[in-house]
């Protein structure tokens, strides 16, 4: 497209369409209409070449003219949308169902309904004399403590927010303390147990919330600094549903800048194993916050990667489950047929207790199924059909650079060595691979989508205050994403939908499969929607290592039980990063 530097760029309208500097206008990249509000005029021919080109088309000068005048009037149907104020929450009038047609769940949700829960190992837990020495303990171990009234939920609060007083800052993953609000929770949760009104394993417990889920009265950021005071007046489902089951929310955490690695205002997160590392993204403060041991459990939110990503990085249990099993109301859009919402835990039962209590339908996202979710605790692995993606296992790429090939080796053998364990633990194995269509070539949807939902702060050049600025960060993601042509990315929808056949074809023959976390079928199961769960398998060169077991649509509790089995047939749960000293 013809242009160049500053004649391109506009400033946001008082009414919120793009006012164009006269150079741009000169050199006939748009009709005039949308700058001065004039009669529409036919849009130049060199701006139309300058389409084709990133378009990938090649019209001929008969066709270009014919063109210029529809096109002008489009112009002026997009100045005019954007005289309308489209609230951040407001969700276009299309939607994705990772099930295909005449495949829809069968059965009811039942949100809250109480769990059969597995028996404490070695019984009931003795309350040490510091309370901090159960700052890493499972929300399983935390819940037995609380119900027999061992330990208050106030106590157990207030140590939980002196950990994160002392160890946020460090972490750089804290953006708001929410004291007073767990305060009062806690005093409520005791009062309510001491009156014999136990409402279930997540009573009392306290929780960090990824900062992108809306709280009433409590600063929302996003990570990012143009939203950096931003109070958004609800809260969102999930928030509400784990007030309903007793839980104290005692934190939000830090996220990558709109969801998007780990560099929010406040600095980049650091993973609580190595300081020097980060803690992966966008779930960034809840990946640390949980694995350092500073809540009880988070809630984390994916799109390709952001909760099975950190929870690898820190070694935690992260569950992404079914796209539209848990509601987004009060989450911040990003892509609205990828996002999806989960725990982030210690263990793979709080996983499973934590999904009880937040998902199924709740009358505002009207992407949520019904589909029931049937947990039993009994681990489970023979009778199974698992496969595994043995390439991902044994390959270190060619061009690895030499400083990172001794790293990928101690990382195949720990994998190697969590293959065996779940050999050991009456698993059988068989080597799959995926469908051989790239993920990359429509991961654009993702990027298109978040640049439509953040169109507005990309016209107001917001998101030249956002921290990162590189290449591949959100400010030039977006300007790039203006470029996507509609017929381009509803193609792409269109071979999402040929992947999720090829998907519903393989996993016919398998209940799930295993792969390293940071595998390539991430990328292919975000677009699915495909559930995982990623759990610590091992540790090399003082990492800890993860294992990820990826399962049919709306079958979470068959994933979380075989990620049960292996995490009782192996240590690796049982081993915490310490940040004393």
């Amino acid at each position: 497209m013809s242009g160049k530097g500053n004649a391109r760029r506009g400033t946001i309208g008082r009414r919120g369409f793009l006012r164009v500097a006269p150079a741009a206008l000169a050199s006939g990249l748009v009709a005039p209409k949308v700058a001065a509000q004039a009669e529409a005029e036919p849009v130049a021919t060199s701006a139309i070449e300058g389409t084709e080109a990133v378009a990938g088309l090649d019209f001929m000068p008969a066709e270009q003219a014919m063109m210029q005048e529809n096109l002008g009037r489009r112009l002026d149907d997009y100045a005019e949308l954007r005289e309308f104020d489209v609230p951040l929450d407001t969700e276009p009038a299309v939607t994705f169902t990772p099930h295909l047609p005449g495949r829809a769940p069968v059965g009811d949700a039942t949100p809250g309904a109480r769990l059969r829960l597995s028996q404490i190992e070695d019984g009931p837990i003795d309350v040490p004399t510091s309370l901090e020495d159960l700052a890493f303990l499972p929300v399983r171990g935390l819940a037995s403590l609380i119900e027999r009234r061992a330990v208050t939920s106030t106590a157990l609060t207030e140590m939980y927010l002196n950990r994160l007083r002392r160890h946020g800052d460090t972490l750089h993953c804290v953006v708001t303390l929410t004291d007073t609000l767990a305060l009062e929770q806690a005093r409520r949760a005791d009062a309510e147990i001491a009156a014999g009104r136990y409402r279930g394993p997540l009573h009392g417990i306290p929780w960090g919330a990824k900062d992108l889920l809306a709280t009433r009265g409590i600063k929302t950021t996003w990570g990012a600094k143009p939203y950096e005071y931003q109070v958004i007046d609800v809260d969102a489902t999930v928030v509400e549903r784990l007030a309903e089951a007793g839980a104290v929310l005692v934190a939000k955490l830090s996220m990558g800048a709109l969801a998007l690695g780990g560099v929010w205002f406040g600095g980049s997160t650091r993973n609580p194993w190595n300081l020097e590392r980060s803690s992966s993204g966008s779930s960034a403060g809840p990946g640390a916050a949980t694995a350092a041991g500073l809540v009880g459990f988070s809630i984390g939110t994916e799109t390709r990667g952001s909760i099975i990503s950190p929870s690898a990085a820190c070694g935690v249990t992260g569950l992404r489950p079914t796209y539209g099993r848990v509601s987004r109301y009060g989450a911040m859009a990003l892509s609205w047929t990828m996002d999806k919402i989960g725990p982030m835990c210690r263990s793979v039962e709080d996983c499973a207790l934590v999904f009880n209590a937040i998902y199924g339908p709740d009358g505002r996202d009207g992407t949520v199924t019904g589909a029931p979710f049937d947990w039993t605790p009994e681990p489970q692995l023979a009778g199974l059909r698992i496969g595994y993606l043995r390439d991902e296992f044994e390959r270190i790429p060619d061009d690895l650079p030499e400083d990172q090939r001794a790293a990928r080796e101690a990382q195949r053998t720990a994998l190697a060595a969590a293959l065996e364990a779940l050999r050991g633990a009456g698993a059988t194995l068989e080597p799959i691979a995926m469908p051989e269509m790239s993920s990359n070539a429509i991961g654009f949807v993702l990027t298109t989508e978040a640049a439509a939902a953040f169109d507005d702060l990309t016209r107001s050049r917001g998101i030249d205050q956002l921290t990162s600025q590189s290449p591949r960060s959100w400010p030039n993601t977006f300007r790039s994403g203006r470029f996507v042509p509609a017929v381009e990315y509803l193609r792409a929808q269109r071979i999402r939908t040929l992947l999720q056949q090829r998907m519903e074809a393989l996993m016919a023959d398998y209940d799930l499969f295993v792969s390293p976390s940071r595998s390539g079928s991430l990328g292919i199961t975000n677009l699915t929607g495909h559930p995982a769960v990623a759990l610590k398998a091992g540790f090399a060169d003082g990492m800890p290592v993860s294992l990820m077991f990826t399962g049919r649509l709306y079958g979470e509790a068959t994933v979380l039980r075989a990620a049960l089995a292996y995490e009782r047939a192996t240590p690796w749960h049982n081993q915490h990063p310490s940040l004393e000293g």
